[in-house]
């Protein structure tokens, strides 16, 4: 995969970066109370889908982001898995999940068309699916979002009928959002909901990167 400038919601590429508040200022402004449900388990679902978010242009994690705030307020349980963000990396998804007592995990080593170990990546990669499919099959979790699990499909380093496997055999009330770029045609056949976006028009072609609170 190349660097392509239709930029990922979350591609900081920037190196002058001005975020207006630190690690620990943003840390002490402490959590956020979640709404209790009235129910045992997992929030019953009617029809628990599986959402995939593809395409060229901006807004597939954004998206994801967005039914995961929606999902909270009902109560429910949430897990991220991100496949290509770097262990311990923060953003400022990082730093609300942290607030709302939202489990979300970065599991791989940044952007994988920057590596220069490719067999490391892959191996993260696998390492992370492994987690994301013990966290499905748990129970424990209304909503699971898989983000940029795409990227390790396409690039042959996960079976994409595993995966499909795994969503198949998922506990009932489970919820998965996918999301990133070339999703093969199987997760999209799979897939009970598929967004494609489509770039008509990116700042980042003006020269203006990524910015904080907007990107990442």
């Amino acid at each position: 995969m190349t660097n392509d400038p239709a930029l990922e919601d979350d591609d900081p590429l920037a190196d002058d970066l001005d975020d207006s508040l630190d690690d620990e200022e943003l840390r002490k402004h402490g959590p956020v109370e979640q709404r209790v449900g009235k129910w045992v388990g997992l929030f019953p679902k009617k029809h628990p889908l599986v959402l995939l978010n593809t395409g060229d242009g901006k807004g597939k994690t954004s998206a994801a982001l967005g039914v995961t705030m929606r999902a909270w307020g009902r109560g429910w349980k949430i897990c991220w898995l991100q496949f290509i963000k770097a262990k311990g990396s923060h953003y400022g998804e990082t730093y609300a999940a942290e607030r709302m007592g939202i489990e979300m995990i970065a599991l791989g080593d940044g952007f994988t068309w920057l590596s220069e170990n490719i067999e490391a990546d892959i191996a993260l990669a696998k390492e992370a699916w492994d987690l994301a499919r013990d966290k499905i099959m748990s129970g424990e979790y209304d909503l699971v979002v898989l983000d940029e699990i795409t990227y390790p499909i396409t690039y042959g380093w996960l079976p994409v009928e595993e995966v499909l496997q795994t969503l198949r055999d998922r506990p009932k009330d489970v919820d998965i959002i996918m999301t990133g770029r070339d999703a093969l045609p199987a997760l999209a056949d799979f897939a009970d909901t598929v967004t494609e976006m489509r770039e008509v028009k990116h700042v980042f072609q003006t020269g203006v990167k990524a910015q904080p609170g907007i990107d990442y």
